[in-house]
């Protein structure tokens, strides 16, 4: 869970969130002293599927994974894809971990994950332009006062970068439940008619969660609540 903050919403600057919470259990905490070491994202750098899996593969982005459900649940749909996660908050970190070496043996580890714990931003202006063939942002932090406005991820500056890094064709996918975020984003997004193209042709499209969309925590606790859930793919104009 991110959000962007600026002083100005067409200028990039940097996410933030939470950096941490509970105190992690001992199994956790092994997994970010051993595990995360090995699945980094490098700290500086080109950040190529060529350099992060030794081969040239489709390249996936989520900014800001939560707890790493739907990251985990893509990469085992794809082995043969490239996942890139970035998240500030080391709890939900600890949890990716879990999910990636093989959440308890429910499944084989997953070896087409790499993880970055910190700033989404830094690493996705280090991704060579139109090298993304998936970006994701879902259930991002909503900042729902009109003043805080600025600090939400869906804004000018992180989607024209997103827009730079997709290939033509790739996909953008996000998803909210929350209804000021919601209609902030259909407004930005508007803007960006010219890099996007909404792939929704009924309500049923973006009412209902699309195959291939594992569900995450904080969805889940949104329907538990009572709330509606928006869910929306846009795919990468040619420029």
């Amino acid at each position: 869970m991110t959000a962007y903050k600026s002083g100005d919403p067409t200028t990039l600057n940097r996410l933030y969130g939470r950096s941490k919470g509970k105190p992690l259990r001992a199994g956790q905490q092994e997994l970010v002293d051993q595990l995360l070491p090995q699945i980094a994202v490098p700290a500086d750098g080109k950040v190529s599927a060529a350099r992060l899996f030794g081969e040239d593969r489709p390249l996936h982005f989520e900014i800001g994974f939560g707890g790493g459900e739907h990251m985990a649940g893509r990469a085992d749909m794809l082995p043969d894809h490239g996942f890139i996660g970035a998240e500030p908050f080391i709890n939900g970190v600890a949890q990716a971990l879990v999910h990636v070496s093989g959440d308890h043996g429910a499944h084989p580890p997953l070896a087409n994950v790499r993880i970055h714990h910190g700033d989404a931003l830094e690493v996705l202006r280090r991704i060579p332009d139109h090298a993304l063939s998936f970006a994701y942002l879902l259930h991002p932090d909503p900042w729902p006062k009109a003043r805080h406005a600025k600090r939400r991820m869906m804004n000018d500056g992180p989607l024209d970068l997103i827009a730079a890094k997709l290939k033509p064709g790739g996909e953008f996918r996000f998803g909210t439940d929350h209804p000021v975020y919601l209609e902030h984003a259909l407004m930005v997004m508007r803007r960006h008619r010219h890099q996007f193209e909404w792939l929704a042709e009924t309500a049923d499209d973006f009412l209902t969660r699309p195959p291939g969309w594992p569900e995450t925590r904080y969805e889940a606790k949104a329907r538990r609540q009572g709330h509606e859930v928006w869910y929306f793919r846009y795919r990468r104009r040619a420029d």
